[in-house]
């Protein structure tokens, strides 16, 4: 037999029988306290109330692909290159070391006891120690480029209420078990002549080799080995036994997420129970299983604050800490014998739990932290372990709203809207008179006539002057590319979108039903909305009401008990996804080169981020000849208008406006920079904030706020 087929090593030198068999007794004792956290963070979320989402459907399903997603890291790498390529090295690290050490202990105690010899020997062997050698060194670098990044700047993102002594204790104890090892193995290699040629460990040999360099000998090495050794197996031994106690309990929380996540989380709320039952935000116990696991998954890594553009301007919002201050309260209050080891920094139960959950003073988060929030999902996007924050943020809203503790503001919309049903309280009467000024166009009422786009025309195109243009731009649009279309007049009310997300439920509810009942009633093949918040809700949301549920209850005013559209016959469509078909079909007679003006777009949060829609409205702006630039946030990384989640009608003390900010960004950091002409948007919301960010914002005279409507009418007109 040559060397390289003989090549192995005593797995327990210079440990006798003793130690050897103190050294199993302790990894059994650190396996069982592991196990017995892990089992008692799950009992603790199945002591939640029930999720209204079938989370676990297609579990195997779901499985592989949260696998994918947590194998490929590609959440880290999306917007955070170095992030990305730190926490590979860390996870393919430690998983290609954990198999190895698997493997070691399935030769050890199964295959040599069964079979008389071992494996672990010649070829096998040495593939072995070449991958333990260089995972391992990328685990040592990804740890040391997260140790870096922590303490090169304690006041990045990393950093916040919620840091702690485990954030550190995490990050030292993986690079003291990385470094440890290969200290181990080299002190192993100059103890053990028979390894003098064993160079595919070149780190251990790289290490050797310094280590004899400054006096080690063999004897001496055989000396302290066992003291290394020890060392290393006691920490990594209470490494385990900790996982499921604090900070490393992310890496089987955070996987558990990822499986359980709905796709549409954010798009689509929960429904309520008509019995109301765990409606809102009371207690812990209307809490669901997820959204305490949620709390369990954050890493604390701050990118969802940092994308917040609540945060940016500076109002008083910071999601990670909203989800984090949860869960130190579920802590403070819980008898789960795993709780309270995390880090501190959120608000301690002194009363059994009797502290209010959100209110203006003295909850567990602030009033007006949720009613900063501009319901943009940029939280949701940016967290790499699928954190649902919109979900507990419009429980809470819920809770304010039922308590009659929101904005003057918004308690005058919802009047106007349960009055009028609409957010100006202007008479239904005149919703369409937005369309007496279009001189040669007819818009059709929907009620009458078969048409084949069913208009959902919304509150601002119908009632807001400003917003009245795009209307009337979209309408000559639709006449132009002999588009059937027609509208409800003054059945359409507000479609319900952001009086949901603001928490008034029942009031959303009320908007479906009439707006379902009224879809019943007409004639049409699809529908068509001009604002994103609109499209959503019909799109999304509505098909998920069960009015059964509701037919008793003398609140609501609709005798429907079917879904509506649950088999999604009916096609809903933003307006730029419409005439993009019909530009590419010819049907506007656009040849691409009519305007040539220098402009940004801006993606709406409820077009982009919630339905995933980006190259429409940019197809449409090419198609006038204008150009393009991209803002340094655009796409899923668009930078909230401020419309968003009621903001559209309350004031906040806020450093700088959100669409202050984003003008500043259109004609700062856009490439054109100041060549900047227009400033171009797909929803009316946007439009009307950005109108009042250019004001307020001294940018009048540097740029205009136009609809992708607008532009393509004024291209059409250049090409008659």
């Amino acid at each position: 037999m040559t060397p390289l087929q003989a090549a192995t090593r005593e797995t327990f030198w210079t440990i006798g029988p003793v130690g050897k068999a103190a050294f199993y007794w302790l990894a059994v004792v650190a396996i069982l306290v592991f196990l017995y956290g892990v089992y008692a963070r799950f009992a603790a979320y199945a002591r939640g109330s029930e999720d209204p989402r079938d989370r676990l459907s297609d579990l195997p399903g779901r499985v592989i692909g949260a696998t994918k997603t947590v194998l490929a890291n590609e959440n880290q790498f999306d917007g955070d290159l170095y992030t990305g390529v730190m926490h590979t090295f860390v996870l393919w690290g430690f998983l290609v070391l954990l198999v190895a050490t698997t493997i070691l202990g399935i030769d050890i105690d199964l295959y040599r006891p069964l079979t008389g010899e071992s494996f672990w020997v010649g070829d096998f062997y040495l593939a072995y120690q070449f991958a333990v050698d260089a995972f391992g060194l990328l685990f040592v670098v990804g740890v040391g480029m997260a140790a870096y990044r922590r303490y090169r700047q304690r006041e990045g993102r990393l950093w916040g209420k919620h840091t702690s002594f485990e954030d550190d204790a995490f990050v030292w104890t993986l690079f003291l078990l990385g470094v440890g090892g290969f200290v181990v193995e080299g002190v192993s290699m100059v103890g053990q002549p028979g390894r003098a040629t064993e160079t595919v460990s070149f780190v251990g040999m790289a290490l050797a080799t310094g280590l004899e360099s400054s006096g080690l000998t063999a004897a001496g090495a055989e000396a302290i080995y066992g003291v290394l050794w020890w060392s290393h197996s006691l920490l990594a031994f209470a490494f385990v036994a900790w996982i499921p106690y604090a900070k490393p309990f992310h890496m089987i929380s955070s996987f558990a997420n990822v499986v359980a996540r709905d796709e549409k989380a954010g798009a689509r709320l929960p429904n309520v129970p008509a019995d109301l039952d765990h409606t809102n935000a009371e207690s812990l116990d209307d809490f669901t299983w997820k959204e305490l696991m949620d709390g369990d998954a954050c890493t604390k890594c701050g990118r969802c604050t940092d994308a917040c553009p609540a945060d940016t301007v500076g109002r008083n919002l910071d999601p990670r800490n909203v989800i984090l201050d949860l869960k130190s309260y579920r802590e403070s209050v819980s008898d789960d014998p795993v709780a309270g080891s995390g880090g501190g920094g959120g608000p301690a139960a002194t009363d059994g739990g009797t502290v209010p959950i959100v209110a203006d003073e003295g909850g567990v988060i602030d009033a007006e932290s949720m009613e900063s929030c501009m319901s943009c999902m940029a939280c949701m996007d940016a967290c790499p372990v699928d954190i649902e924050h919109l979900t507990s943020f419009t429980k809470m809203n819920r809770q304010l709203v039922d308590e009659g503790a929101v904005d003057s503001n918004l308690q005058d919309v919802f009047q106007d809207v349960m009055q009028k049903g609409n957010t100006f309280g202007d008479s239904q009467a005149t919703r369409g008179d937005w369309a007496d000024d279009l001189d040669g166009v007819e818009v059709p009422d929907a009620r009458e006539t078969e048409v084949e786009y069913l208009w959902y025309v919304g509150d601002y195109p119908s009632f807001d002057d400003r917003n009245k243009k795009v209307a009337r731009a979209l309408a000559r649009l639709f006449d132009e590319a002999d588009v059937s279309f027609g509208i409800l007049f003054d059945d359409e009310k507000t479609d319900g979108n952001d009086i949901r997300r603001i928490g008034e439920e029942f009031l959303y509810l009320e908007l479906a039903g009439h707006h379902v009942e009224t879809f019943a009633d007409c004639e049409f093949e699809n529908i068509v909305c001009t604002d994103p918040h609109s499209y959503n809700t019909i799109k999304n949301e509505y098909p998920e009401v069960d009015f059964a549920e509701f037919a008793d209850d003398p609140m609501m005013p609709f005798e429907r008990e079917e879904p509506w559209n649950a088999d999604g016959a009916v096609d809903v469509f933003h307006w730029t996804q419409v005439v993009e078909e019909l530009v590419e079909a010819g049907r506007l007679g656009l040849s691409g080169d009519e305007l040539d003006y220098t402009v940004t777009y801006h993606d709406p949060c409820h077009l982009g981020r919630y339905n995933d829609e980006y190259e429409a409205p940019r197809e449409l702006i090419r198609a006038t000849g204008a150009d393009l630039h991209e803002m340094p946030r655009s796409r899923d990384d668009s930078f909230c208008c401020g419309g968003g989640g009621g903001g559209l009608w309350t004031e906040h003390e806020e450093e700088v406006k959100p669409s202050e900010e984003r003008l500043r960004e259109a004609v700062e950091d856009t490439d054109a920079g100041a060549s900047i002409e227009k400033f171009v948007v797909a929803c009316p919301m946007c439009t009307t904030m950005f109108e009042d960010g250019r004001k307020t914002g001294d940018f009048e005279d540097q740029i205009e706020i136009v609809d992708v409507a607008e532009l393509l009418i004024e291209a059409v007109e250049v090409g008659l």
